[in-house]
């Protein structure tokens, strides 16, 4: 229901409190509305029942309204982040309706209105959110073929815009990885719901382009989007229009902080499908855990805006060279001035992008301003550890130079060491505002009134047990036992009896309350408004606070590269216009990590040599040996030299990379009906339709999941279409032998191997990558060193070696889906008759032990 709507619909029959919820409630028919009463948000009805599911909180009734009892249940105001944090886990989303009313001179129920509505692609609470990642909120539509797609950081005050065609839209959604994505309700795209992203249905109105551009132009205080490259997205702009319609809703406010429009399209990035993302284990392991990864092992960051620039750099790199060798620059100048004291002086940075962000929606508390101070008091100090001789530092440095107008209000109005929360007052410095100091010395001076009273009444009534004493409840009072009770003088009046104790005011007592009341209401109500007119100056400052915390960033996480590379012994890339990918010494940086930590060795580094001459290395050797993970790690060099990391490697040389395509591994995707053999062959095919002569191509093990013949003819046609059609640098895996004399008749193909030795029946890995084709798979040593169990692999061992025995006459492989093949029927029948003869002519009951062993013995020469 609408505004308007919800305005004008009758809930006369209720109570004036239930009036007013279900008029909130019938404008957030979709949302749990948390009704705010004194120290708790109350749900009620069916929110109620809802939250009772998924909070675990209690359900009770109380009273009617409607003729109906009030079904409700609640949460303490002070305990709201962490019933948020798993609604939003759970994709719920929740308005919060506060008191915006006086309660004190309220006529009825205080005024309350919805102030915000937290989702999960919108949350600003830094209790709510990861440090390290970002809460992205996506927006997709569709103008004929084209899907428009428009993003936003609330966080970072960023807008993203971009276009795909459909093939291109799962790459998108594993590279936003977004929090919350909103889709026009009569036309989802599939994409969206097989990744099972949290979706939010809005109304095909919404998704206009014109109206896009036009919210768009007034957010950026631009007259057109040409400047951004971005006049002709329009599908991009439809998508722009339900996202900033839906973000200011959410917000209850416009978005001033956001000012930056970013536009990214497929042919400028790097590809990195789904596939790849996973099958490298960039930001996840296969298993879905965040460590060991890529990401894990570059983030040595000092402050979550770093983090969150590597993980944005890893997801996003650009085929072009120029920002990347930018930041090979940077890292080298940091390398050779040393950045410890860099990275020291990052530790004191506050989360300057995320403060900046709470700012400008006016959500920003106490203690995050104090932050803020004290990172624009570090500011000099950290210029200070800069080096020279980088034009991205030198840039950076600039946008380190913040307003001193900023840290100068800082100081003067907010307190050492605030509140917590502004409701608790003793937020504004001592000094800042006159007025606030003549109330606070008034609630200051309440103790030595005190003490001076008791003591003249003691003296004016004789009673040396008298005390004057104040609680929340009852004010200020003079307590008397009872049996001084006939010593009160007639200007006490009796405020409350006790078991034990009489309680009285005076007119004096009583007049100093009124005033010590009052200037404690007053004394919050000041502190709020001096508040107020701090957020207010401080929004003037936006757009300096948002560029130094993207430098601090953007430093932080060049730091963070520089420290891997001179801590792991990481060189630097060299990019070259001729196709080639020339790798020597080079190390898979997580596995090699790994082995240093578990102290299992060192790790085997090897060589990589693709160009025009030899597009295509077909690997092969035994299971364990490393095939896959020299596969991996070349396209992690890749990948990391083209983000602007130094790379695992003793030198690098890298021609034009378009795409990483990776098919690795073996999985069912049973929720979508998909055998291992059908995804493996979906992927094969995805690859195949968009490989270029600059993609880099992993291909391990493609065809095992059908019978040998088959597998073996994918196989070989997989590996021609990729070198004769494609061109594709590849790295191609198998354990099929025949496909060793693909070379023979590809020009563009090698063999290579991965070394064994074997040592009677133990096998050795080299994880050396040698040239030509491996002479054994070694599966009989694999599953041994598995633990299978001895009279298995002996089994195993004798059978493998009668087929060994089978191939070198010319007995082809057995095909374990093939036809049997053909028999002689009259001499199965006259062995099976001869068989039964025997068998029928035994006496079991008349038979020795000795007779019936040498029967047995007859039996077994008649079954061969």
């Amino acid at each position: 229901m609408s505004q308007a709507a919800a305005a004008s619909a009758d809930f006369s029959a209720h109570t004036p409190v239930m009036q007013q919820y279900l008029r909130l409630k019938s404008a957030h028919p979709d949302d749990l509305v948390f009704f705010r009463m004194g120290d708790f948000y109350e749900v009620f009805y069916d929110d109620a029942r809802k939250a009772n599911q998924l909070l675990d909180i209690t359900l009770t009734t109380r009273g009617q309204s409607g003729g109906e009892p009030v079904v409700m249940a609640g949460v303490p105001v002070h305990a709201l982040e962490s019933y948020l944090a798993k609604l939003i886990k759970l994709g719920v989303a929740v308005a919060i309706a506060e008191q915006v009313g006086d309660v004190a001179t309220s006529k009825g129920p205080v005024e309350r209105k919805i102030v915000r509505v937290v989702t999960p692609g919108t949350v600003t609470d830094s209790e709510l959110l990861a440090d390290k990642q970002d809460s992205v909120l996506l927006a997709v539509t569709t103008q004929g073929k084209t899907f428009g797609l428009a993003w936003l950081s609330l966080t970072q005050g960023q807008i993203g815009l971009s276009e795909c065609k459909e093939a291109e839209l799962p790459s998108w959604l594993a590279r936003l990885a977004p929090a919350e994505v909103l889709v026009d309700r009569e036309r989802q795209p599939g994409a969206v719901l097989v990744a099972r992203l949290p979706v939010t249905n809005r109304p095909s109105w919404q998704f206009d382009s014109q109206l896009g551009a036009r919210k768009l132009c007034e957010q950026l205080g631009v007259a057109s989007l040409a400047g951004f490259n971005a006049q002709e997205l329009t599908a991009a702009q439809a998508a722009a229009a339900a996202l900033l319609s839906f973000a200011e809703h959410t917000q209850g406010r416009a978005l001033a902080h956001v000012k930056s429009l970013q536009v990214q399209r497929s042919s400028e990035l790097l590809d990195l499908p789904p596939a790849s993302q996973r099958n490298l284990e960039l930001t996840q392991t296969l298993r879905g855990e965040t460590s060991p990864t890529l990401l894990s092992l570059l983030d040595s960051c000092r402050t979550g805006m770093g983090s969150r620039a590597l993980r944005q750099w890893l997801l996003h790199p650009k085929r072009e060279r120029a920002e990347a060798m930018a930041r090979h620059g940077a890292i080298d100048a940091l390398m050779r001035s040393g950045f410890e004291r860099l990275r020291d002086s990052l530790r004191h940075v506050s989360d300057v992008e995320r403060i900046a962000a709470r700012i400008a929606l006016r959500q920003v508390r106490p203690r995050e301003l104090t932050g803020l101070r004290a990172t624009l008091q570090a500011l000099p100090q950290l210029q200070a550890t800069l080096p020279a001789g980088s034009p991205l530092i030198d840039q950076m440095a600039e946008g380190l130079r913040a307003s001193p107008h900023i840290e100068e209000l800082l100081r003067h109005a907010i307190a050492e060491e605030p509140a917590v929360l502004m409701r608790d007052g003793g937020v504004i410095a001592t000094g800042f505002d006159a007025e606030l100091d003549e109330l606070r010395g008034i609630q200051n001076n309440c103790d030595a009134f005190l003490l001076d009273l008791e003591t003249r009444e003691r003296a004016r009534t004789a009673i040396a047990n008298l005390r004057v004493q104040y609680n929340k409840v009852h004010g200020f009072y003079i307590e008397v036992t009872q049996g001084q009770v006939d010593k009160v003088p007639m200007d006490y009046q009796r405020r409350q009896t006790l078991k034990n104790a009489e309680r009285y005011i005076t007119p004096e007592l009583k007049a100093f309350e009124d005033k010590a009341l009052s200037a404690n209401e007053r004394a919050l109500a000041r502190e709020k408004y001096l508040y107020e007119l701090v957020i207010d100056q401080l929004n003037e400052e936006l757009q300096p606070l948002t560029r130094l915390g993207r430098a601090l960033a953007s430093l932080d996480a060049l730091a963070a590269l520089a420290e891997r590379a001179a801590t792991l012994n990481w060189c630097r890339p060299e990019f070259v216009s001729q196709p080639c990918i020339e790798i020597l010494g080079g190390r898979h940086p997580v596995v090699e990590m790994r082995l240093r930590e578990t102290g299992a060795g060192e790790f085997m580094a090897n060589d990589c040599r693709l160009d025009a001459r030899t597009r295509m290395l077909v690997i092969t050797g035994p299971n364990m040996g490393g095939k896959s993970t020299f596969m991996r790690q070349v396209a992690l060099i890749a990948l990391l030299a083209a983000i602007g990391s130094f790379v695992p490697a003793t030198s690098c040389r890298l021609g034009p990379i378009d795409a990483i395509h990776t098919r690795i591994g073996a999985a069912d995707d049973l929720a979508n009906a998909q055998s291992t053999f059908m995804m493996e062959m979906t992927e094969a095919a995805a690859i195949l339709h968009s490989a270029t002569d600059a993609s880099l191509v992993l291909m391990d093990e493609i065809g095992r999941g059908t019978s040998t013949f088959d597998g073996l003819a994918l196989a070989g046609a997989i590996a021609s279409h990729l070198h004769d059609k494609c061109k594709a640098f590849t790295l191609f895996a198998t354990h099929y032998f025949e496909l060793t004399e693909f070379p023979t008749k590809h020009s563009q193909a090698s063999n290579c191997h991965v070394g064994a030795a074997e040592s009677g029946d133990d096998i050795v890995f080299l994880h050396e990558i040698q040239p030509g084709p491996a002479s054994r798979s070694y599966g009989v040593q694999v599953a041994r060193l598995a633990g299978m169990p001895t009279s298995l692999v002996r089994q195993a061992r004798a059978t493998l070696e009668a087929l060994e025995n089978k191939a070198s006459e010319g007995v082809q492989q057995i095909d374990l889906f093939a036809a049997p093949p053909p028999e002689n029927p009259v001499a199965v029948a006259a062995e099976t008759h001869a068989l039964l003869d025997a068998v029928h002519d035994l006496d079991p009951d008349a038979m020795t032990p000795r007779e019936a062993l040498e029967a047995l013995y007859r039996l077994k020469t008649l079954t061969k």
